[in-house]
């Protein structure tokens, strides 16, 4: 089977894209960005926990390729970059593929069997 997602991600950025999301707080975080770009202090509010916390999932998300960041003066603004999504997405879609074709024949396997068995 293959497929050619628009980002095609090294096994290791596929691993760094699902270790990332594998935090409620930085799907959270992924969630919010959705909307479009905001700035640290506007992301961390929600969260109950200290800044320097937030900022080490911030991290995570930045060096999954998740999220950008740029500073204009005092203000750090975070961006959502969907490729490593995408490519996620993409290897979730093949997989599924992958796993209802193996189950349709299964499904046939066992049908055959029980026709078999029947007669």
């Amino acid at each position: 089977m293959s497929f050619a997602p628009p980002f095609n991600p090294t096994p290791s950025r596929l691993d760094d894209t699902f270790r990332a999301l594998a935090d409620p707080t930085r799907r959270a975080v992924v969630q919010a960005l959705v909307a479009g770009p905001a700035a640290v202090s506007d992301l961390a509010r929600p969260f109950e926990m200290a800044l320097p916390s937030f900022l080490q999932h911030l991290k995570v998300l930045e060096e999954s390729g998740l999220v950008s960041t740029h500073k204009s003066g005092r203000v750090r603004t975070c961006t959502l970059r969907p490729e490593p999504l995408a490519a996620a997405g993409h290897w979730l879609e093949a997989q599924r593929t992958l796993w209802t074709k193996r189950l349709d024949q299964l499904d046939r396997l066992v049908l055959q069997l029980n026709e078999k068995e029947t007669r």
